[in-house]
């Protein structure tokens, strides 16, 4: 805005009716679509952006943050527009129904006699207390709508037709201009965080549900579950044989695992309303099944995951968190026989460049038969229904799982993941293929998650597993325990850094010469398992035409860790520890020890995991004297731990022909194996033809960047991170002959 002078002096009076009136400056279409282009990549712009948008647009700061504050408002009356008109529709629906009920009660006949129906049957009280239970169902709408967009919703009026005015559908539409309301700074409101982490927890503090909504989803579940055993049991032509891009490692032969894949035709025709992706060109299709033997009874895996903290521990690299809403059933005689849950999860793939997926579900549980167990899951919409401001909106039709009680403890789990997912942006490229087929979250990640987790804790419970001692000292069964779940609560830092809980977003660093994109976040750390103050986690992820087994292979050995450690100073490391927790020689815990340096008291923590699905290493450095607390079998839950590390995915591309591809194994690098039995195709230097077979590497690191909670991301922390997460890539990229990789 311009400002005319308000008399002779700096400071006119302002009741003063001879003062010039404010003359106001419209921005010009460059300006608008600059703006525009900031507000959807960060609607919460800091000083430091808003000055930068200040000098390349020739506007004042002060302009800059009034525009960003009318922009939010303007946000927020759309979305309170759309929400109001979804109200207006569910009570005509209302309205309507009972209308119809009315009409068909002046028909109805008594199938005894063939007369009226008795009127104390069908009488005005009836219609009454139903009305009643309508005006209160929607009263409870109301109330979560209040709640959710911040003031108070009146009455309907009685029955009104809907119109939706031309007004209403241009401010309905993100990209047009309205008419603004007063300047208001929302940060200052309460309850008006940017965080899109606690939309979905606003409904359920009061959430409260009645008979008849137990009711619904009793027959939702139960309906869900005739499915799943109907999709469990049934093969061709329902089903049929795909061959797994996506596996971490391929066959000898060229051949990934097959996998079964959903003929959608075939379940168009056995359930109609599986045709609804048909509606929306936007929507994908998941659906796979897969089957496998883990090492656990039927019994103990159901109750695992029937419990929201346990789903979390079994699988944290794919559900980031997990919560129980409701229990609407505990179950037959306190059993997990017949217990119904409403949940709520956030799924994720270990990468900032992908957004998480949210929804909730009905998890219910049915004993089939002695030894013989199904948990199925769909989705339970209810309002209001925000998506929880992600960019993935998805929709589960009965998914799940059967599990079936084997000899020795072992149970044979049979999977199986339907979903219809709408992207509302536009995939990464690099997570393009990988996504899009399906597979990212499709039942052979879910199942090899689960096996690898299973033997996981089954060498917990072992006490002679195979273990190489630190200082001579063999460790007892206590000091496994403690030292495995010290490994375990890093992991969970780590996964849990990508996707932090406390709703941070992740701000994009430049200074890299777009060779890659780096990612940066700042959160407090008040957990007494990690260094009090402000932590500074950033991440990127890369495209090598190295095949994921490879790739984790060099980053296990420790004679090729100083050519990409940077902390290590290049100095050897060598394994002074060593847990086996799985069957696979890279599912381990390792603790390590760089020679030639001045502390030789710091130590290196590591848990590296392979499954079919990717590969998973992380580290954190760690005091000797607090190893030794936790070899003792002492609690370690106060061990500050600060992971970093790596994930490894396969990119999901297809894989070329056998006699057109490339070994993979040579491109690997000095020091990284290259057995038979890890060769895939694809996979070679650049140059190679390379068509699949490569791996999308996630560089995480977090370092501790100040000790006072209101620190906040200086240049100069901007510019270490840069530094090691570029030095760290470049080294990694040169060590395995692949310098040119994107």
């Amino acid at each position: 805005m311009e400002y005319g002078s308000g008399g002779s002096g700096s400071g006119g009076d302002p009741l003063d009716p001879h003062q010039k009136k404010k003359r106001y400056h419209r921005h010009s279409a460059h300006q608008i679509q600059r703006l525009e282009a900031v507000f959807k990549e960060c609607p919460h712009p800091d000083e430091k952006t808003r000055l930068q948008l200040s000098r390349e647009l020739h506007l004042a700061p002060r302009q800059i943050k009034f525009w960003f504050q009318n922009r939010r408002t303007q946000m927020k009356a759309q979305h309170e527009r759309q929400d109001n008109c979804a109200l207006r529709a569910e009570n005509d629906k209302i309205r309507c129904e009972n209308i119809a009920i009315r009409e068909a009660l002046k028909n109805v006949i008594c199938p005894s006699c063939g007369g009226p129906p008795d009127d104390s049957y069908f009488d005005e009280q009836k219609l009454r207390i139903e009305n009643a239970q309508l005006k209160e169902e929607l009263d409870k709408v109301s109330s979560i709508a209040a709640k959710y967009i911040g003031r108070p919703i009146s009455q309907l009026p009685p029955v009104q037709p809907i119109h939706i005015s031309s007004l209403d559908l241009s401010m309905s539409s993100f990209g047009g201009q309205g008419i603004v309301g007063p300047s208001l700074d929302l940060d200052l409101l309460p309850g008006s965080s940017s965080s899109n982490n606690n939309i979905p927890n606003l409904p359920f503090q009061t959430m409260s549900f009645t008979d008849m909504d137990k009711s619904l989803m009793a027959d939702i579940a139960g309906n869900a579950m005739n499915e799943l055993i109907r999709l469990l049991q049934s093969n061709e032509p329902l089903w049929i044989k795909s061959s797994s891009s996506s596996s971490s490692s391929s066959s000898s032969d060229g051949g990934g695992k097959l996998v079964d894949v959903l003929n959608v035709e075939a379940y168009d025709r056995i359930f109609p309303r599986g045709n609804t992706h048909l509606k929306n060109p936007n929507l994908r299709f998941e659906a796979s099944r897969d089957s496998g033997v883990v090492i656990m009874n039927a019994l103990a895996l159901v109750d695992m995951l029937m419990d929201a903290n346990k789903w979390v521990e079994m699988f944290p690299t794919i559900v980031s968190r997990a919560r129980t809403v409701e229990v609407i059933s505990s179950g037959i005689l306190g059993g997990q026989s017949g217990a119904l849950l409403l949940m709520h999860e956030e799924l994720q793939i270990l990468s900032p460049f992908v957004p998480t997926r949210q929804l909730h579900f009905l998890r219910f549980c049915q004993q089939i038969e002695q030894g013989s167990w199904a948990i199925v899951d769909v989705s339970y919409d209810f309002p209001p229904e925000n998506h929880f401001g992600s960019s993935c909106k998805i929709h589960k039709f009965p998914s799940g799982c059967l599990i079936q009680d084997m000899p020795n403890g072992y149970s044979k789990v049979t999977w199986v993941e339907h979903c219809e997912v709408e992207e509302k942006e536009p995939v990464h490229r690099l997570f393009r293929d990988l996504i899009n087929n399906g597979m990212s979250f499709g039942a052979e990640r879910w199942l090899a998650n689960l096996q690898r987790m299973c033997e996981r804790y089954a060498c917990l419970m072992v006490a002679g597993n195979s273990t190489r001692d630190l200082g001579g000292v063999m460790p007892s069964p206590e000091g496994k325990r403690s030292m495995m779940k010290l490994a375990e609560r890093m992991v969970s830092n780590f996964c849990g850094s990508i996707n932090p809980s406390n709703g941070h977003q992740w701000t994009t660093l430049s200074g890299l010469n777009n060779e890659f994109e780096v990612r940066a976040t700042l959160h407090k750390s008040t957990d007494p398992g990690q260094p009090n103050g402000v932590v500074l986690s950033a991440a990127t992820t890369i495209w090598l035409p190295i095949p994921p087994q490879n790739v984790f292979n060099f980053f296990r050995d420790e004679r090729t860790r100083h050519q990409w450690d940077i902390l290590s100073n290049q100095n050897p490391v060598q394994e002074v520890f060593h847990i086996a927790n799985g069957s696979h020689p890279g599912n381990c815990i390792s603790v390590l020890r760089a020679y030639n340096t001045s502390q030789n008291n710091r130590l290196i923590l590591q848990e590296s995991c392979i499954d079919s699905s990717g590969c998973l290493v992380v580290f954190s450095s760690v005091d000797l004297p607090q190893i030794n607390i936790a070899m003792s079998g002492e609690d370690p839950s106060y061990i500050q731990l600060l992971p970093s590390g790596f994930t490894i995915l396969p990119d999901g591309r297809p894989l070329p022909p056998l006699d057109q591809s490339v070994q993979g194994g040579a491109a690997a690098g000095e020091g990284a194996s290259t057995s038979s039995d890890t060769t895939s195709r694809g996979g070679g230097g650049i140059g190679g033809g390379v068509v699949g077979g490569g791996s999308l590497l996630t560089v995480v690191l977090q370092i501790l960047v100040s000790s006072l909670p209101s620190a906040k991301m200086s240049p100069e922390s901007v510019n270490t991170v840069n530094n090691l997460i570029s030095n760290t890539v470049h080294q990694i990229k040169a060590a395995l002959n692949c310098s040119n990789a994107s």
